[in-house]
C-alpha cells in the first residue's frame, strides 16, 4: 500500500471503480425497482429508515444516495441535513426521490442540501442519466479534493489537510473526553543532506521518509502529513502518551532502517528527531496547545543529540520514549 493510499480521505470514486449507491426508502417496492435499474453497473445498498441510512453512510460512505423524502422520522430532509452537517459525510451527493411536485417541496429539497431530485413516478431513463451525471461530478470533485489535500512530492497529506483534521479530531476528542496525540518529527541536518547530495536526492529522501512513516500508522482514522519542508507529523486520535511514544519510536526506527547515506550527518545515515505530545482536549480549547507541546518535545530531542524520541509530559522534564 502506498503512502497516498494511507491518507485519511474519503474514498475516491476513481475511473473503473464501481460506484456505491445507497437507496433509502421505506417502501421495498421502490428499493427493488432502483436496485434492478443499477445493479449491473454499480454496487447497490439499501436502507429502509433514516437512522439506518445515517449509520451506513458514517460507517462506509457511499458515492451517491437516492433518498426518499417522505419516511417515518427522521424523514428524508432531516437525513440529508444530518449528512451535510457531518464532515465525514458532507461530500456525499444526495438525489431526492419524491412524490412531492410543487415549488415549496422542491425548495425544501434544495435547502436541505440535495444536489437534485426526481419526481415519482420516475422515468427509468431520466433517473439513469441523472445518476450518471452526478457520479461524474462526484469523480471530478474527489480528484480536486485529493489534489488540494495531498502533498505533491511525497503523496501523503499536506499541511492544509493536516490542519483540517487536527481541528476535527480536537473537537471529536473533546466531546468524548478522549486523548489526542501528535507525533512531530523532522529530518536531522537536512540542509546538509541537500548541499552534499543534491536536491533530487533530497526529494527522494523526503519521499522515502514519508512512505516509512505512513507504514507505521495503520489505523484508518490516523493521519501522517508533511507539514513543512522536511517536517512531518502523525495525528493519532484516542491514543495516550505511552501508545503515541511507541508509534513515534517505530517511525524513528523505520527511517533508520532505510539506511540512506548522509555523509554530512552525525551518524553517516539519514535520521529523524521526534517529539510526542498528548492532551485530552477541552471543549472550547485550541489545538495550538498540542502543536506547541509537540514542538517543545521535538526541540528537546534535538538538544539530546537527535535521532531520538522525547515525550512532552503534563509537568516536569521531557521523558525518554519507552
Amino acid at each position: 500500500m502506498t503512502s497516498a493510499e494511507r491518507i485519511s480521505l474519503p474514498p475516491q470514486l476513481a475511473p473503473g471503480r464501481r460506484a456505491r449507491i445507497l437507496v433509502v426508502d421505506d417502501q421495498p417496492t421502490n428499493i427493488l425497482t432502483l436496485h434492478r435499474l443499477f445493479e449491473d453497473e454499480h454496487d447497490m445498498f439499501m436502507a429502509t429508515g433514516g437512522e439506518q441510512a445515517l449509520a451506513f453512510c458514517r460507517r462506509t460512505p457511499p458515492d451517491l444516495v437516492l433518498l426518499d423524502v417522505v419516511m417515518p422520522e427522521p424523514g428524508g430532509l432531516a437525513v440529508c441535513r444530518a449528512l451535510a452537517a457531518d464532515p465525514a459525510t458532507r461530500d456525499i451527493p444526495v438525489i431526492f426521490v419524491t412524490g412531492v411536485d410543487d415549488p415549496e417541496g422542491e425548495a425544501a429539497c434544495w435547502d436541505a442540501g440535495g444536489v437534485d431530485f426526481i419526481t415519482k413516478p420516475f422515468n427509468a431513463r431520466t433517473v439513469s442519466h441523472r445518476v450518471r451525471a452526478h457520479l461524474t461530478l462526484k469523480r471530478q470533485a474527489d480528484l480536486l479534493r485529493r489534489l488540494a489535500w495531498i502533498d505533491g512530492l511525497t503523496g501523503i497529506a499536506n499541511r492544509r489537510h493536516f490542519d483540517d483534521c487536527l481541528q476535527d479530531e480536537w473537537s471529536r476528542c473533546a466531546r468524548l473526553a478522549s486523548p489526542l496525540s501528535l507525533v512531530s518529527f523532522d529530518i536531522d541536518h537536512f540542509k546538509r543532506f541537500n548541499d552534499s547530495n543534491g536536491h533530487l536526492a533530497g526529494d527522494d529522501a523526503l519521499r522515502a521518509v514519508a512512505e516509512a512513516a505512513a507504514g507505521c500508522v495503520s489505523r484508518p482514522g490516523d493521519l501522517v502529513a508533511r507539514t513543512g519542508g522536511e517536517e512531518f507529523a502523525a495525528l493519532l486520535s484516542h491514543v495516550d502518551a505511552s501508545g503515541a511514544a511507541i508509534v513515534a519510536e517505530h517511525i524513528r526506527q523505520a527511517v533508520a532502517d532505510l539506511s540512506i547515506a548522509h555523509p554530512a550527518g552525525d551518524l553517516g545515515r539519514l535520521s529523524i528527531s521526534v517529539g510526542v505530545a498528548t492532551i485530552v482536549p477541552e471543549p472550547g480549547g485550541e489545538p495550538e496547545v498540542l502543536l506547541a507541546a509537540a514542538d517543545r518535545a521535538l526541540y528537546a530531542a534535538k538538544a539530546a543529540g537527535r535521532n531520538c524520541v522525547r515525550v512532552a509530559p503534563a509537568t516536569g522534564e521531557f521523558a525518554l520514549a519507552p
